[in-house]
């Protein structure tokens, strides 16, 4: 339907007038209800890093591409409140002044890049919440109306949100004192007593964050171990033992039965042992919720074109990403899978090349996964109890840092390479550092096992001297041939 606006224009232009100055001034703004229907082979939901890489990819290999996205910047979760800004607070400084700004400064910095990214590739940019209007088509709403996409393909890749705490009502996470992890990442001081809901990944991330600038830090866990699912248990053991050594306290196998704020601002955490047994109540200054994350599949319009999800509310789909409507397709952390943001870009790279025709293949063996503590933790591939679980015959080869001489020069020798193997094919099966630096080693582990590698070829490839990653290569010579040199 044409807006009056439009309307006045097409007559004023038929009979050769122009606008009078002052009605030229009232009707130059365009909303989106004067905006035709845009037309697009690939429209993806969603500019996380699942989103705005597929996106970019897709325009790439020729696609007439959109991305849309609901909030004000582009890059989702991890580029605004996420892996990026808590990297940022685990720097060197300690000025909580300085380092929000440095951190304002860098999520600015990379969300604009996104932009510019876009601008370069050709990548249509439409804001709005963008939902599944039909099989075919997405409509983007924002507060000024609609745009309509009428697309060959759809790409789901929302993401996740915070999953929220049973024992804790919705309204009291004010983002203040009661926290999830954006609040953490913007707290204005220094807290005295901080008390984290998880050790997992996010828990330990932030609270050894917070633990750094002063504060008193317990973390409350469910598990009998930190580090979440996925962590080898002996690895686990020794990352505790050095995160209480920096002064982080553990409940573990602990539940939280809820949290009151009381009169005086403090925080009174209810307590008792997972198992059950004597109830006992913390109290804090802030409290920060970190028990996971979970898929943002709701209000998608997935319903409309007959999607289902599953009972964790994640969207199902084949090996080439396609839900049960062939030409919509889903990634990142709203499918089955670790919640990583590099598992989501590999996804939608093979995504879009699938449906340009290319092959889809991914080896989720081979998404390593790192804990960007100090020392950080990184691991690939199976542990030691999924082996033993599996009944796979496996050798062990371990190199501390203790024994590496970059480590030690650099005073931070905290930490271990464990490497397992295949006893028979001496094939690299799992790799497992607990160091500085850890984040940045793995990687040679993964490429090594996508590969196919064994422990003897990477044992038996030139590692510069002196440098950390020797340890890597020394662990390899463990496990394959049984004894390392510098051990």
């Amino acid at each position: 339907m044409q807006t009056w606006n439009h309307l006045y224009r097409t007559l004023a232009t038929q009979r050769g007038q122009t606008f009078p100055c002052k009605l030229h001034g009232a009707f130059s703004l365009r909303t989106y209800a004067d905006k035709a229907a845009i037309d697009a082979d690939v429209t993806v939901v969603g500019s996380g890093p699942g989103g705005y890489v597929a996106a970019i990819k897709a325009a790439q290999l020729g696609f007439k591409t959109v991305c849309v996205e609901k909030n004000a910047t582009l890059g989702g979760t991890c580029l605004n409140v996420g892996c990026i800004p808590s990297k940022v607070l685990q720097g060197v400084s300690l000025n909580l002044e300085k380092m929000m700004a440095q951190k304002s400064g860098a999520v600015k910095a990379l969300t604009g890049g996104i932009a510019h990214l876009f601008k370069q590739n050709k990548v249509t940019h439409v804001s709005g919440f963008g939902t599944i209007s039909g099989k075919n088509q997405v409509t983007a709403k924002t507060a000024e109306g609609e745009q309509v996409i009428n697309t060959k393909n759809i790409l789901i890749a929302t993401g996740s949100e915070v999953t929220p705490f049973p024992g804790i009502q919705a309204g009291v996470i004010d983002e203040d004192s009661v926290v999830s992890s954006t609040g953490a990442l913007s707290l204005k001081s220094v807290p005295g007593e901080l008390i984290v809901i998880g050790a997992g990944v996010i828990g330990v991330e932030l609270g050894s964050v917070w633990q750094r600038l002063g504060a008193k830090v317990t973390a409350v866990e469910f598990l009998g171990h930190v580090g979440g699912m996925g962590i080898d248990m002996e690895i686990s053991k020794n990352f505790q033992r050095i995160l209480q050594k920096q002064g982080l306290k553990f409940k573990l196998s602990t539940k939280v039965m809820g949290a009151t704020k009381r009169a005086d601002g403090k925080i009174d955490v209810a307590v008792e042992a997972a198992a059950g047994g004597k109830n006992e109540t913390l109290t804090c200054d802030v409290l920060l919720v970190c028990i996971g994350r979970r898929p943002f599949t709701s209000n998608l319009g997935l319903e409309s074109v007959g999607i289902e999800l599953d009972n964790r509310g994640r969207i199902p789909v084949n090996g080439s990403f396609q839900t049960k409507v062939p030409n919509i397709y889903a990634i990142g952390d709203v499918v089955a899978g670790p919640m990583l943001a590099h598992k989501a870009e590999d996804e939608g790279i093979i995504c879009v090349e699938g449906m340009a025709g290319g092959a889809v293949h991914i080896d989720y063996n081979c998404v390593p996964s790192v804990i960007y503590t100090h020392p950080e933790v990184a691991w690939v591939g199976k542990t030691e109890e999924q082996l033993k679980e599996e009944a796979v015959p496996y050798r062990v080869g371990k190199f501390p840092f203790a024994a590496n001489s970059r480590a030690k020069t650099n005073a931070d020798t905290d930490g271990l390479v464990k490497i397992l193997s295949h006893k028979d094919t001496d094939r690299l099966l799992g790799a497992h550092i607990l160091g500085s630096g850890a984040g940045e080693m793995i990687n040679e582990a993964a490429l090594a096992m996508e590969y196919g590698a064994s422990c003897e070829d990477i044992a038996r490839v030139c590692h510069a001297h002196p440098t950390v990653s020797e340890a890597f290569r020394e662990a390899n010579l463990a496990a394959s041939f049984g004894k390392a040199i510098n051990f």
